[in-house]
């Protein structure tokens, strides 16, 4: 049997120690070690006084502590009062009891532990039998080796939730993550304490790392409340924020809860390498309707600013399309060409690109009859340019173009140069207008090939005329003539009602479509149903204005477009500390605005026809007239002369008598009201009645 170090240690010092302690005394009397074994003896009978007062367990084990000292002083006092070595030898006699008593006795470390026998006399302890272990909550169904290890941790965490663990499958490439299949550990109990927190305490996982899903039923496996799937996935989520997929950085940024897209799901991502264009398509749920898109959180989320210009989203039902641009398309410039502007069998022809780059289409017929026209844009926003788009659409379709405007310019007389009549001011509007209302009734009457009078179809073979499309360039303008304005309005209501019937169509170019500008709700209603408008830059204050009095609803009325389309120069920062000024501000939106051919406008680019490299190119060879039979007709009306004459004897209402006052009268026209627009005539509702009072007028 092995013995302790530390007891065999202190058997060799008692061995060592009873010699000096029986030589000491009777060789040197004054010897230090007799003063230092008298003080250990004395210190040891200072500890049994103490081990004897104590009222706590274990006094005999302290004393048996202190007797080898005690013992010792006894032995050296002795051998220092008996002469010589004493009486047969007895000082070397007790020396060698006290290592004896040492030696047989237990040993002075053998009492310092309170788990060793302190004496002989302590009885030895009984065997006890070992406590049975616990019966483990999961049966042994021949699991895994890695189900057994997690049944094994998730024991040793106390059953989280009170379930326990029937699968685990670790995620492959991913050497922390696996998923549990748990179940309650009480069967036929629901699982209500299990808890992210405490998954993610018993994996020492952050609590983002756990998804807790339900569990639905299968063959052969049951499911319901009393079953739960628990993915842990700390490998995942890491590799997740530092280099997500387009589908996870959709799902973390856009398709969120509170997100610019909130519940749609990422379909795919589509890059046109040629056009230099990222398509993005998503789709949201069914029960979620119609998506709602946050463009300016979705410009944040794919590393953009909205007023780049470069993002624009489609919505088609419950897909969304989201189109990122390198560069904006709406700071490109799109050419026209004849190509383009023919129109086809339809009627429709382009007249520019939308933002997410498909051509926007206008047209020269509905399935109505003529189609109207309405251009909106403030001054160099680009009028000109698109009314010059549709003359030459109207002109390749074979259509008779007029153009009146209510001030001359440069662009506007290139374009007259193409087209049957062009004229400038109130008075040669007001003219032409009259035309419009006489020709509806002429070809009302006019019959087609098969012997009939029908309504205008350019699809319908036989008819006797060509359509006409008329153009009135700053329409406010003339219509808040204080001489011929209000005719000038009720005439347009009347074109706008009516004109499509017979081939005529209307088209109104101006800065406003405000009703508190002149512009009449009818006339706005009516050329707004009947044609596909087009808003060029709309100052920012006033884009809900407009598109509202273009029937546009709340929901769908856009944001104001940017300043500029060009991305701003870097280095600002640097600019300011050397106190050096800003570059000018690239004004490149001229042409952009909105196309409003459903119930939500659509951002465009209008085609560039460069009127200083000429024209002619996008124009037929001959210019379109009135048949020879309407001009007839209009001259026998005294409507068809040179539009720019001054107005002739009443041609506007009777002359004045004598006696009155010539300078209330213009030209034999109506009277003046204080320089205000004239008072507004009886509402004329049919071609019958327009003529009536134009005959009423002219003597005719």
């Amino acid at each position: 049997m092995s013995v302790p170090r530390s007891v065999a240690l202190e058997r060799t010092l008692y061995t060592l120690s009873a010699p000096v302690l029986a030589a000491a005394p009777n060789l040197f009397a004054d010897s230090p070690v007799n003063t230092v074994v008298q003080l250990a003896g004395a210190a040891g009978v200072c500890g049994w006084g103490l081990a004897a007062k104590s009222n706590e367990p274990g006094a005999g084990r302290k004393i048996m502590r202190w007797s080898p000292l005690v013992l010792a002083a006894a032995v050296d006092i002795t051998a220092r009062h008996t002469i010589g070595w004493g009486p047969w030898c007895l000082d070397g006699i007790l020396a060698a009891g006290w290592a004896a008593a040492g030696l047989v006795v237990m040993p002075f470390t053998r009492h310092t532990r309170r788990h060793h026998r302190p004496a002989l006399a302590t009885p030895a302890p009984q065997l006890q039998p070992a406590p049975a272990p616990a019966p483990s909550p999961q049966p042994d169904d021949g699991a895994d080796a890695f189900t057994r290890q997690v049944r094994l941790l998730w024991e040793a965490r106390g059953l989280p939730g009170r379930t326990i663990v029937v699968t685990a499958t670790p995620h492959e490439g991913m050497p922390n993550d696996l998923t549990l299949l748990v179940r309650a550990s009480e069967a036929g109990r629901p699982i209500s304490g299990l808890t992210p927190e405490a998954v993610a305490a018993a994996f020492a996982v952050d609590v983002p790392d756990v998804r807790i899903e339900e569990v639905a039923r299968q063959y052969g496996r049951e499911g319901g409340p009393g079953w739960r799937e628990v993915h842990v996935t700390p490998d995942l989520n890491e590799r997740r924020r530092k280099a997500p997929t387009t589908h996870e950085r959709w799902a973390d940024r856009i398709g969120i809860t509170g997100g610019p897209v909130p519940g749609s799901v990422f379909v795919k991502k589509v890059r046109d390498g040629e056009r230099k264009v990222t398509h993005y398509i998503a789709q949201v749920p069914d029960e979620l309707g119609e998506p709602r898109v946050n463009q300016h959180g979705l410009a944040a989320a794919l590393k953009t600013r909205y007023d780049e210009g470069r993002l624009f989203v489609t919505v088609d039902g419950t897909q969304v399309l989201v189109s990122l641009w390198d560069s904006s398309p709406l700071a490109q410039v799109f050419p026209a060409t004849r190509e383009l502007l023919t129109p086809d069998k339809d009627g429709r022809w382009v007249t520019g690109y939308l933002g997410n780059g498909q051509p926007a289409r206008n047209r020269v017929y509905t399935d109505r009859g003529a189609a109207h026209g309405l251009f909106v844009a403030p001054s160099g926003g680009g009028k000109t340019q698109l009314m010059g788009l549709h003359v030459a659409a109207d002109a390749l379709f074979g259509a008779v173009v007029m153009l009146a405007t209510e001030a001359p310019d440069e662009k506007t007389a290139a374009l007259g140069e193409h087209t049957a009549r062009y004229g400038i001011g109130a008075l040669y509007m007001i003219r032409l207008l009259r035309v419009m209302v006489a020709l509806m009734e002429i070809r009302g009457e006019m019959v087609w090939d098969d012997g009939r009078v029908h309504e205008w179809d350019p699809k319908l073979p036989g008819c006797p005329y060509r359509m006409l499309s008329v153009y009135l360039d700053e329409f406010l303008s003339a219509a808040r003539n204080g001489d011929y304005g209000a005719e000038i309005m009720d005439l347009a209501e009347l074109v706008s009602v009516k004109g499509r019937k017979y081939g005529v169509g209307l088209k109104v170019a101006g800065q406003s479509v405000y009703v508190q500008d002149g512009f009449t709700q009818l006339l706005c209603e009516n050329l707004r149903e009947n044609c596909i408008p087009v808003v060029l830059k709309v100052a920012p204050k006033k884009v809900g204005d407009m598109f509202k009095a273009l029937g546009i609803p709340s929901e769908h009325i856009p944001d104001p477009l940017p300043r500029s389309f060009s991305p701003a120069e870097a280095g600002r920062i640097e600019r300011v500390m050397a106190g050096e000024p800003e570059p000018p501000a690239d004004s490149n939106t001229g042409g952009a605005g909105w196309i409003i051919e459903g119930t939500q406008p659509d951002v465009l680019r209008t085609l560039f026809m460069d009127f200083k490299a000429g024209i002619d190119g996008f124009f037929p060879d001959t210019v379109t007239t009135l048949t020879e039979y309407e001009i007839r007709e209009l001259e026998a009306r005294d409507l068809w002369f040179d539009w720019t004459e001054p107005p002739r004897p009443a041609e506007f209402g009777p002359e004045p008598e004598d006696g009155d006052d010539a300078t209330s009268w213009k030209g034999g026209g109506k009277p003046r009201s204080g320089g205000k627009s004239a008072a507004r005539r009886d509402t004329v509702s049919s071609p019958r009645q327009a003529l009536d009072a134009i005959r009423n007028l002219t003597g005719v």
